[in-house]
């Protein structure tokens, strides 16, 4: 048994190891394609803004152009937003353009760098804080956007709201005349419009995305660890059920090399044995009677010589029939008579020792079987119980179909089985008694199996020895 244990360890390491290395290696593949989808989706998102932002400052541009610009021109000559009704009219074009758009801060910048309109009339007039950035989109006459963040794109996955403004888009564009509302052959840059977008409720959005993303990778992770780990715990009990049959079945083959060897070993040594000993039973036997007859001192010797020479006759014919064990001629047999027999021969010797045997069968009780070979086993099975009762006791038997086949019980109200001991009780030359050769229960284990009858032993609920003996259904 320790060798087993031993050996399941390794197999079920062997399992764990390969467990977590999956669920790393899937855990990893998984968070690995979220934040492959999670950057495409933010990458997308962004790109959705700064075009957004471009059509948004193409459309302020021609409002501008078109509902300020040009009819301030016709009807005061030029633009000078130092005057109340011009900056009122650009304040509402820009407002009534940008509205509903999170338009946080708009801002007009002239060449050098100096605000000349703002949604925030205070700064009007100062230089702005981007004078770089005018200035590059003055020389190019590009759109230049920029993504400005209060908060890291790794906190932010932990919160459950962004404060307004978390997230800004800031955007630089030229400002021009239009060619097809001018005589002008070219567009020429009137000014450079800066403009400030709040994207928090959109950037929200995209993090609840990758949120979604992410929770699912880990619960698929889970569920497929599990699922994995599942296969790979079945795999290891099926591997470990077959390395114990293997087991079994080696140590099985092993003890019946041994046991076929030890059989020809025993029928060689009985077979030589037996005539020698016929001899000397015989001729004991014969000066046992002359001795009796003439009353001689000598009787009790001669009749201890001729007990042991029976009792030696007795083994010695143990060991033939487990050595070339007898195949059996099956037939019909009532085995209740079978045991009526065996319970009226052992009764003498029962009186003897104060046991009782109390049956309890009757009907149909044929199964198909060998009649002499039927009657050892269940001779040899009352035999045992009775000697495990020297101080006297019960043994009782019982019999009932079960299914079709022939239910058998032999139980007594001895010490019963060892529990230490009740693996080997059938194995041959196993005993616990000082005399016997342990024979008896491998003899009756060897006809029961010859005729396809199981045989389950164990200990009484209320204390004794009992035997179970299945015969299949006739």
């Amino acid at each position: 048994m320790t060798q087993h244990s031993d050996g399941g360890g390794r197999p079920l390491q062997f399992v764990k190891v390969i467990s977590w290395s999956l669920f790393a290696i899937i855990l990893g593949f998984s968070l690995l394609l979220s934040v492959f989808i999670s950057k495409y989706a933010e990458r997308t998102l962004l790109d959705k803004q700064e075009k957004f932002s471009l059509l948004l400052a193409e459309n302020v541009s021609h409002q501008v152009f078109t509902r300020f610009v040009m009819p301030t021109v016709m009807r005061y000559g030029g633009i000078s937003l130092r005057q109340e009704d011009q900056f009122k009219t650009l304040d509402q074009v820009v407002r009534s353009t940008v509205h509903s758009f999170h338009v946080t801060s708009l801002r007009i910048y002239d060449p050098e760098g100096v605000i000349t309109y703002s949604l925030d009339k205070d700064e009007v007039g100062r230089k702005g804080d981007a004078l770089y950035m005018v200035t590059r989109t003055w020389e190019t006459g590009r759109f230049s956007p920029e993504i400005l963040a209060r908060v890291s794109k790794f906190a932010s996955l932990f919160r459950v709201t962004l404060k307004p403004g978390s997230l800004t888009l800031r955007a630089y564009y030229p400002l021009r005349a239009e060619r097809s509302l001018t005589d002008v052959s070219e567009n020429p840059i009137m000014g450079i419009l800066e403009f400030t977008q709040d994207i928090t409720p959109d950037f929200m959005a995209m993090l609840n995305f990758e949120r979604l993303v992410i929770a699912f990778s880990l619960l698929t992770s889970v569920v497929l660890f599990f699922l994995v780990l599942a296969v790979l715990r079945r795999a290891e009990r099926l591997s470990n059920e077959q390395l114990q049959e293997k087991e079994q079945l080696i140590f099985e083959l092993q003890q019946q090399e041994k046991l076929a060897g030890m059989g020809r070993m025993v029928a060689g040594v009985a077979h030589e044995i037996r005539n020698p000993l016929g001899i000397i039973c015989s001729s004991a036997e014969l000066m046992l009677k002359k001795a009796a007859k003439e009353q001689s001192p000598h009787t009790r010797i001669l009749e201890a010589l001729h007990e042991e020479a029976k009792r030696l006759t007795r083994t010695v014919g143990e060991f033939l029939d487990y050595a070339r064990p007898k195949k059996p001629t099956m037939a019909l047999v009532d085995a209740g008579r079978l045991l009526d027999q065996v319970a009226v021969f052992m009764e003498p010797e029962c009186e003897k020792l104060g046991v009782v045997i109390d049956r309890e069968y009757g009907g149909d009780l044929t199964v198909r079987g060998d009649k002499d070979l039927l009657y050892r086993a269940f001779y040899n099975l009352i035999a045992n119980a009775m000697q495990a009762m020297p101080g006297g006791g019960q043994i009782f038997l019982r019999a009932a179909r079960d299914e079709g086949g022939l239910h058998i019980t032999i139980q007594d109200t001895g010490p019963g089985f060892a529990l230490e001991h009740i693996e080997q009780v059938r194995d041959p030359f196993f005993t616990t008694k000082d005399t016997g050769t342990g024979l008896g229960l491998a003899l009756v284990s060897t006809i029961l199996e010859s005729h396809g009858v199981q045989m389950h032993l164990s200990n009484a609920d209320d204390g004794g020895a009992r035997v179970d003996i299945i015969f299949p259904a006739v």
